[in-house]
């Protein structure tokens, strides 16, 4: 994408957004109040606003490779811990999509370098789920499973967090997984059922 084509792209949007109300970018400023925070994958074709209908403002959003929710990535946990502790969000949604190359690339057996420790995550996701996976022969079939069990392990992951504990009981905050089907465009809710997996982690997770 040209670059003086982005500066041009924005001058046009300043000006259709201050035709539309010539007080947006003041009422912008004064902060930010969103219900929804979107933990989604990076790929440059999966743009959370967007897909979402949603406008500035309403979605407070974290990408990574593979949306994924790893305990020591500080990036993730910060993010986490200010949208829920701060902003107070009622949601939390944990998003991927069908032909994630990052969920692909786990599944090679080729040294990625840097991106070997992130990849084994999900790694570990097919290591939970061996046997349900292993029975699927159509390879694409297998993949598009995959990537539903990586959000719903993900979403687990949020789920052992003292944000997402004391945010549950204290004020009734859901977690939700998603999954893009990219060939379609249609959000597809997985339909976690998040109060029993808090129920069956909390022995080992509990956390007050």
């Amino acid at each position: 994408m040209d670059l003086d084509k982005v500066f041009q792209n924005n001058d046009k949007w300043i000006k259709d957004k201050l035709s539309e109300d010539k007080n947006y970018f003041e009422e912008l400023g004064k902060g930010q109040n969103p219900e929804l925070l979107y933990i989604g994958c990076s790929d440059s074709r999966v743009t959370a606003e967007e897909l979402m209908g949603a406008k500035p403002g309403e979605v407070f959003v974290h990408r990574n490779i593979a949306n994924m929710v790893i305990s020591i990535d500080l990036n993730a946990m910060s993010v986490i811990n200010y949208a829920v502790d701060i902003l107070k969000v009622k949601h939390v949604i944990v998003c991927g999509h069908y032909g994630c190359g990052g969920v692909k690339a786990a599944m090679q057996s080729a040294d990625l370098g840097i991106l070997n420790p992130w990849l084994r995550n999900i790694r570990d996701v097919y290591r939970i789920h061996s046997e349900e996976l292993n029975a699927i022969k159509d390879e694409e079939k297998k993949y598009e499973r995959l990537v539903e069990l990586n959000v719903k392990e993900q979403c687990v992951n949020l789920i052992k967090t003292a944000a997402i504990q004391k945010a549950f009981r204290d004020r009734g905050l859901k977690v939700h997984g998603w999954v893009l089907d990219i060939h379609t465009g249609k959000l597809i809710d997985l339909k976690i059922d998040f109060e029993k997996y808090l129920e069956d982690i909390m022995e080992i997770y509990h956390l007050d």
